[in-house]
């Protein structure tokens, strides 16, 4: 006796549900981007281009950024951010 087929409406629901956590992540880092950059500016650096460096999921996400300044195209600084609240590291 076979099993009763898996019903697609189940399958698309599961296909669905996969991709969720990466975009999550993402917004986690872009809200933190605004903190940085403010970080950024009490270190004398105008901010041009933030990348990530480091991301640290988990209950206190810690992110460190590298943030371009745009008074020397050489120049950076590195922010760590943990939750909503940025230090300068560099």
């Amino acid at each position: 006796m076979r099993p009763p087929p898996f019903p697609l409406a189940v399958l698309a629901l599961l296909l669905s549900a996969a991709p969720a956590a990466p975009p999550a992540a993402a917004a986690t880092v872009s809200s933190g981007q605004a903190e940085a950059k403010e970080a950024a500016r009490a270190g004398n650096c105008t901010p041009t281009k933030v990348e990530v460096m480091r991301y640290g999921p988990g209950r206190q996400n810690d992110v460190v950024f590298k943030i371009n300044c745009s008074e020397n195209k050489d120049a950076f600084v590195l922010v760590q951010c943990r939750g909503r609240s940025c230090i300068l590291l560099r």
